[in-house]
């Protein structure tokens, strides 16, 4: 699975915060080179909670229909990302948009893990 998407670690090196936030706000607009670069950016982040989650066998059985999918989720997560975020005080909160998809990400492989397993326990 992470083997085919190893040439993005070397295309798309770690940014800063401040350059992150300057792509999601290009993501959010009209262009979709830097939707489809943020999510490329996000894909080995995608395969780490993979691979964090998931037990080997699943992994392999299911790995890869889970980064097929987890991509679509990226992509309506950059719609939602709020640029402008307070925490509970009001003060201005930047957070990765990592971070932001992280509870995300996790709870779509749990589902869709489980959703398959029950799915083989029917048949």
């Amino acid at each position: 699975m992470s083997e085919s998407y190893h040439h993005l670690k070397h295309k798309y090196p770690k940014i800063s915060l401040y350059q992150e936030r300057r792509l999601i706000k290009q993501a959010q607009g009209r262009s979709k080179t830097k939707k489809n670069e943020l999510v490329e950016r996000h894909i080995r982040f995608v395969i780490f909670r993979i691979n964090k989650i998931v037990f080997t066998p699943y992994r392999t059985r299911f790995g890869e229909d889970i980064l097929s999918q987890a991509v679509f989720i990226l992509y309506d997560k950059i719609k939602t990302y709020n640029l402008r975020y307070k925490d509970k005080y009001g003060n201005p909160k930047r957070v990765r948009f990592s971070s932001y998809i992280w509870k995300r990400i996790d709870g779509f492989i749990i589902d869709y893990l489980k959703n398959e397993l029950e799915k083989e326990r029917a048949c």
